[in-house]
C-alpha cells in the first residue's frame, strides 16, 4: 500500500497524537549537571564564555545541588578549580582530603546525600602547573604509567570523601583498570566508574578551560583520540569494559553521534555522552543574536544525543531541562 491510502501525517495531527508516538524522550533523571568548585571564592563567580554557569562558592554548591536535586537530575560532575598556588608538577592537590575538590565531594555528600549519583572527575589537569592530564617525562610528554599510579590514589581519595562515582578522564591507557582494582583494595568495591572512553582532542572544550582556568600550552591529541576516528573508538570502549567500567562516555556529543551509535550497539553496560562546553557555548551565543530559538535547539540537541544511543547525557542545561520537563 502506498499515498493515498498511508498517509503518515495522521500521526502528526495535533500535540496530543505526536506525544503519543514519540519515539525518543528525554527524562531527567537521565541528565547529569557539571559543577566547577572554586577554590576561595566567597561568592559564584561568572563565566564569560559560558553565560548562566559559573564558578561556584562552597555556599553556592551546595545550593545549586539542592536545586538541581530538586529539578530531578541524575546526578552532579564535580570539577575541583584550585588556585594557581596549590598547582604543582604532580597535581598533589588533587589527592589532599583538605584539596578543593575532595572538600566539594563532602559537601556534595553533606547536602544532598544519595538523593542523587554524586561523580567526581579523576583527572590532573585542573590541578597541574602545566595543564596536562598526567605528569610529565623529561622530554616534555605525559607519562602513562607515572600518571596511572597517581590515578590510583585519586581514586581512593574520591571515594573516601564520598563519590558515588568516579569519572577517569585523562585518556590514559589502563586508567580504568587501575581505578578499579585501587577501589576494590582499599575497601570500595560499590563506588562505580564512570569511563571517558572515547574522548577526542577536539576544539569544543575552550570554554571549559576558562571555567577551570587552565594552564595548558599546547594540546593533547598525544594521549586524547583522533576526531577522524571511529574504530579506535571501540577498541577503547572494549578494554575499559574490560577493565571494569560501569559506564562508558563519549565526549563531546553533538559531532560524534555517529561514535555514541556505535558504541550503543557493541555494549551492555549504560553509554553516556558528555554535551561539552563549545556545543553549549554555540548555542547560548547564537540565542543571544536572536538567530535561533534557544529553548527548542536545547531539547533538539538533546534528543539527538539520546536518539543516538546515550542513556545517560552531561549537560549544563541540566537543572533548567529538568525542572521543564517536570
Amino acid at each position: 500500500m502506498s499515498y493515498p491510502d498511508v498517509r503518515p501525517r495522521r500521526l502528526r495531527r495535533t500535540p496530543a497524537l505526536r506525544r503519543l508516538v514519540e519515539e525518543t524522550r528525554v527524562a531527567p533523571s537521565e541528565l547529569v549537571l557539571p559543577l566547577f568548585l572554586k577554590e576561595g571564592l566567597t561568592e559564584p563567580r561568572p563565566i564569560s564564555s559560558l553565560p548562566g554557569v559559573v564558578q561556584h562558592s562552597r555556599e553556592s554548591l551546595r545550593k545549586a545541588a539542592h536545586e538541581a536535586v530538586s529539578a530531578g537530575v541524575g546526578g552532579l560532575m564535580l570539577f575541583g578549580v584550585p588556585t594557581n598556588d596549590h598547582k604543582d608538577e604532580t597535581g598533589s592537590a588533587g589527592l589532599d582530603p583538605a584539596g578543593i575538590l575532595n572538600v566539594g565531594i563532602g559537601d556534595l555528600v553533606a547536602e544532598v546525600g544519595d538523593a542523587t549519583v554524586i561523580m567526581s572527575d579523576l583527572c590532573l589537569d585542573e590541578f597541574t602547573s602545566h595543564g596536562h592530564c598526567g605528569v610529565l617525562a623529561p622530554d616534555g610528554s605525559v607519562d602513562n604509567d607515572a600518571t596511572l599510579a597517581i590515578y590510583a590514589d585519586m581514586a581512593v581519595a574520591q571515594a573516601s570523601a564520598g563519590a558515588h562515582m568516579v569519572g577517569p578522564s585523562g585518556m590514559m591507557d589502563g586508567q580504568v583498570g587501575v581505578a578499579r582494582q585501587a577501589l576494590d583494595k582499599a575497601g570500595y568495591q560499590d563506588t562505580s566508574i564512570l569511563a571517558y572512553s572515547a574522548k577526542y582532542a577536539g576544539a569544543f572544550y575552550g570554554p571549559f578551560r576558562e571555567a577551570v582556568e587552565s594552564t595548558l600550552k599546547g594540546d593533547r591529541r598525544q594521549y586524547q583520540q583522533d576526531p577522524a576516528n571511529l574504530r579506535e573508538a571501540l577498541r577503547e570502549v572494549d578494554l575499559d569494559v574490560a577493565e571494569g567500567a560501569d559506564i562508558v562516555m563519549v565526549k563531546p556529543a553533538l559531532a560524534y553521534l555517529d561514535v555514541i551509535a556505535a558504541i550503543r550497539d557493541r555494549v551492555t553496560v549504560p553509554v553516556a555522552a558528555y554535551q561539552v562546553s563549545g556545543e553549549y557555548a554555540m548555542v547560548e551565543a547564537a540565542a543571544a543574536n536572536g538567530w535561533i530559538d534557544r529553548d527548542r535547539i536545547i531539547m533538539e540537541t538533546l534528543t539527538s544525543i539520546k536518539r543516538a544511543g546515550a542513556q545517560i547525557i552531561l549537560t549544563y542545561w541540566a537543572a533548567e531541562v529538568a525542572r521543564h520537563l517536570r
